[in-house]
């Protein structure tokens, strides 16, 4: 049983989901067994981190953050996709990354510093995400330390990922850098506008069209 102070998190959690409308198809499961490739938890710490979660529905075009603000939420999608992004003056959207189905996203540079970021997090369809706030995952660190490794993963990976996406804008070819994309984001196509992922690979999207119909001449 929780101790009384968890209880009452939970109460309030439960309030937040009735008075939120979110469906009981909203579940836990793709979240926890993501975890648990890299931290092992007992029921009662699976408690304590899913209470902290904020379940959140959003519609098509919808942002969690917009540049400017300072990020205060590390975001899980459950399903559907989001996409981060920068936009320049000229109003034409770079797009950083996706976040599909089983991702985390976030602006980290903001999250970390508590500073305000340059960063837009939209939903690219109708999603279901589980928000963790900032100060809610101190109180996970110290409830269940274990967690401090587990978003140490998280944001090393994210940093790599990072630093690799750069080395290959240099060094690879679009259509290289289009292979890759496809390896890193399966069947993101269903979900993302042709656009959308030519802003992604800094190309037009008739040049994409070009390359995909090129690698379909190949087979």
């Amino acid at each position: 049983m929780l101790p009384v102070a968890d209880r009452f998190v939970h109460i309030r959690r439960l309030s937040y989901l009735e008075g939120h409308f979110v469906p009981r198809s909203m579940k836990f499961d793709l979240i926890l067994k993501s975890i648990s490739r890299y931290i092992q938890l007992d029921d009662y710490e699976k408690e304590i981190f899913t209470i902290l979660l904020e379940p959140r529905m959003l519609k098509r075009k919808q942002f969690i953050l917009e540049a400017g603000d300072v990020c205060k939420h590390s975001c899980y999608v459950n399903s559907g996709c989001l996409k981060g992004y920068t936009v320049d003056k000229e109003g034409e959207e770079h797009i950083l990354n996706f976040a599909p189905e089983g991702w985390w996203i976030a602006d980290i540079y903001s999250l970390i510093s508590r500073r305000p970021g340059t960063l837009n997090i939209e939903a690219v369809e109708d999603s279901q995400v589980l928000m963790l706030s900032r100060d809610d995952q101190e109180k996970l660190f110290q409830k269940v330390p274990k967690f401090e490794r587990f978003f140490r993963i998280l944001t090393e990976n994210a940093l790599v990922a990072n630093q690799q996406r750069v080395m290959n804008n240099l060094s690879l070819t679009a259509e290289e850098r289009y292979l890759l994309f496809t390896e890193k984001y399966p069947n993101i196509s269903e979900h993302v506008p042709q656009h959308n992922i030519a802003s992604y690979l800094g190309i037009t999207p008739e040049f994409l069209s070009k390359i995909r119909a090129r690698l379909a001449r190949k087979g």
